[in-house]
């Protein structure tokens, strides 16, 4: 079993083990799509990968992490998001989408406006969280959301499920990393709540399990599920790798086919250890503990790395993000490097090396 033999989870098939990771492209206005995300993951779906990811999409309008972020809160984003998964599909990749809500770590600049806080004023909002802590010195005070709200942020994500099933994807990740609304509430570090949904693993995991049971009811039983968490906050007192391991067996337990293994983003200031694939070894662990599909993601870059993952039984779909920014055809360079005979694009067969075309 390597890189390019085809995963099924469920009813889908996945024509190998490539998938795009969701990356923000701060090109929405309202939310909704343009053309550069046409383009942009089009072009992805041509390469070659496996399933390709949106963005994180937003449930509500303030769970955007900039203002210029995808969102999938409102019937009216279903027109401009059916095409691109049409598109997706036509090319061999399975579509899909992650769900998502930015907790306190919304409402600031796009990456290459600037920095900091986007007051309301200027076209922000409020940020929320489950407890009133700052990421940040740059980022919002949030405010504490109340427990009257909380089933509303569970009908939100159950709502863009059912607004991602009409626009066509196959796959739902929702997002629950990274230090956004909940993996906040995973973490004791961010969550100081003294209600159900604080204090014990059961109280911080709440929320998460029923976001998890609220799409379950309208995503259909023939599609897959993942999660994406962060394996741990790398600081003392946080969520850690043996939380996350328990997290994902009753994750597994309530219907997700797949925890996609990420790390940090909930702590300012902690030292992670940087480097080529450094967050295989959470998504190994986790596969192997909680008996669960597991996607590895992180400074992945090399066919004979990627493959070598999934050989080896560190996980089952290798996700690349940056490296996918540099070349969109990496899944036919791969191949190619790997001695794999793989499809491409009738447009493009006249440049494919000899011998490396499935016919």
């Amino acid at each position: 079993m390597g890189l390019f033999e085809p995963l099924s989870l469920r009813d889908v098939a996945f024509r190998n083990r490539i998938a795009v990771s969701p990356m923000c492209q701060y090109s929405s206005v309202d939310g909704f799509v343009s053309s550069w995300h046409l383009v942009h993951l089009g072009s992805r779906a041509v390469g070659g990968a496996g399933t390709v990811v949106l963005e994180a999409s937003a449930v509500v309008p303030e769970g955007r992490i900039s203002p210029a972020d995808l969102g999938i809160w409102s019937d009216a984003h279903i027109e401009g998001l059916a095409p691109i998964a049409r598109l997706l599909s036509q090319h061999g990749a399975v579509p899909a989408i992650q769900l998502a809500h930015a907790g306190r770590k919304a409402s600031t600049a796009a990456p290459w406006v600037g920095t900091g806080v986007v007051a309301p004023g200027d076209g922000g909002w409020e940020a929320v969280a489950p407890s009133p802590l700052q990421f940040a010195a740059r980022y919002p005070m949030p405010r504490a959301l109340s427990l009257a709200e909380l089933p509303g942020v569970v009908r939100s994500f159950a709502e863009a499920a059912r607004r991602s099933l009409e626009a066509g994807f196959r796959v739902i990740e929702i997002h629950a990393a990274h230090g956004y609304l909940l993996h906040s509430f995973l973490s004791p570090l961010s969550n100081q709540r003294t209600d159900q949904y604080g204090g014990s693993f059961e109280g911080r995991t709440r929320l998460l399990l029923e976001v998890v049971a609220a799409i379950r009811v309208v995503w259909p039983d023939r599609l897959p599920l993942f999660v994406r968490i962060s394996a741990t906050d790398y600081a003392e007192g946080g969520w850690d790798l043996e939380q996350s391991i328990e997290l994902a067996r009753r994750l597994h337990g309530a219907g997700v086919d797949l925890i996609d293994c990420s790390s940090g983003g909930n702590v300012s200031g902690v030292r992670i250890p940087l480097g080529s694939g450094y967050q295989t070894a959470f998504a190994e662990r986790i596969r192997r503990e909680a008996l669960v599909p597991t996607a590895a993601v992180g400074m992945i870059t090399d066919p004979a790395q990627a493959d070598h993952i999934i050989r080896t039984g560190q996980a089952d779909l290798v996700m690349l993000a940056r490296e996918l920014l540099r070349d969109p055809y990496w899944p036919l360079r791969a191949a190619k490097a790997l001695g794999v005979v793989t499809s491409w694009p009738v447009q493009y067969l006249r440049a494919a090396p000899s011998g490396s075309v499935a016919r």
